[in-house]
């Protein structure tokens, strides 16, 4: 049987491969291969997507994030609050800027960050808070936003799994300060290189991170502040344009896979399924679903040729890297107790739902021989780190 993988991403070129091509020729006809007329296209028809006011294109999601953070003045001596249940890049971008990322847990049904933590972590070295809106739903921004508010903080929100998921009806990415977004290859929006793109309403900030994406120039060799070189280029943005007329599309197709998956794991007590909250609309960047036996259900899977992934098994909190600031094992009790169960199955708009069938049943399979042993109820995914 052919394997099932996490994501297919030739499974969705091949319906655009000839369109992609033809704009990527056009692109290298014309020779204008960065901060040309597809970047700034696609600025304007991403902006209106997410609908807001501007859109800045520029290297990754990794500098839309640092180059956000910049933009609103966090820097040297400052504190970002953030949570340690995301990839590094986000506090990669944090620590790029000057600042020191702080930790708070996350809320045990969306791995969002938990609002109720953020305000006893505020100090006065605090300059902003970063939300992340994790495997495509919104964290809970209406809490979050208030308690900036109150503190005087800005709020940049990481939307990089999170292209077309929505928050009471408004675009995750475009309800703090500024929004970053990554066209990573495997994103619900993915480019076939790198890419990203800072959102946001606040003209002052486009304008700063559009001097600081081209080496701070204000005009050819006038440069008003050092900047990076971080400018989204033709052919990425030429082949972003093709796609993003399809991500309502394609979001509609994960939404309904979803579906299929909830629906033939439930009563599956062995697995917590995702969570989407009223408030939201998911666009299931990922489907992680949660288990105790992790580790047994996906050596299971894959021998049944399907594909897992975990997103994340090693906190950021405990990572090698951020070992000096002095975070251990139950800092964050919450993050810690997830990421030794969350198991991401395979997810793709041309995932079909035969496959689906197939991977919740191979899934019940695995536990039912477990239960029938154990002759009792099977013990519960653990929640909040209990």
């Amino acid at each position: 049987m052919t394997t099932i993988p996490l994501v297919d991403l030739r499974a969705q070129l091949q319906p655009l491969k000839k369109e992609i091509m033809a704009e990527i020729e056009a692109v290298l006809d014309k020779m204008q291969l960065f901060l040309g007329e597809n970047v700034y296209q696609l600025e304007r028809e991403f902006a209106d997507y997410c609908g807001t006011r501007f859109a800045v294109g520029v290297g990754s999601g990794t500098d839309a994030l640092y180059l956000s953070l910049r933009a609103v003045g966090v820097g040297p001596g400052d504190e970002v609050i953030t949570v340690a249940n995301t990839f590094i890049a986000t506090v990669e971008a944090i620590m790029q800027a000057g600042a020191r990322p702080v930790f708070v847990d996350i809320d045990a049904e969306t791995y969002t960050m938990d609002p109720a933590q953020v305000e006893a972590a505020i100090t006065e070295k605090t300059k902003a808070i970063l939300p992340v809106h994790l495997y495509g739903h919104p964290a809970d921004m209406d809490r979050i936003i208030a308690i900036a508010h109150k503190h005087g903080l800005r709020v940049i929100e990481d939307a990089c799994q999170a292209h077309g998921a929505e928050y009471k009806g408004a675009k995750a990415g475009t309800i703090g300060d500024a929004g970053a977004f990554s066209f990573y290859c495997s994103k619900n929006l993915g480019a076939y290189g790198e890419g990203g793109m800072v959102v946001t309403r606040d003209r002052e900030i486009a304008t700063q991170v559009q001097i600081l994406r081209d080496h701070g120039q204000t005009n050819k060799h006038q440069h008003t502040v050092m900047g990076t070189n971080s400018r989204l280029d033709e052919i990425q943005s030429a082949i972003l344009r093709v796609k993003l007329r399809h991500l309502d599309e394609w979001n509609t197709m994960r939404r309904a896979l979803a579906t299929e998956y909830s629906n033939h794991l439930f009563g599956t007590e062995e697995i917590v399924r995702p969570t989407e909250r009223a408030h939201a609309e998911h666009v299931y960047h990922l489907y992680v679903i949660r288990t105790p036996d992790r580790d047994g259900l996906s050596a299971r899977l894959r021998k049944h040729n399907i594909d897992t992934g975990i997103h994340y098994p090693v906190p950021l909190h405990l990572q090698q890297a951020w070992l000096a600031a002095g975070y251990s094992n139950g800092s964050l009790p919450v993050t810690e107790s997830a990421s030794q169960e969350i198991l991401s199955l395979p997810m793709y708009p041309e995932l079909t739902v035969d496959q689906v069938h197939y991977i919740c049943q191979t899934v019940k399979d695995y536990f039912r021989p477990q239960r029938m042993t154990r002759g009792r109820s099977p013990r519960r995914p653990r929640l909040g780190g209990q």
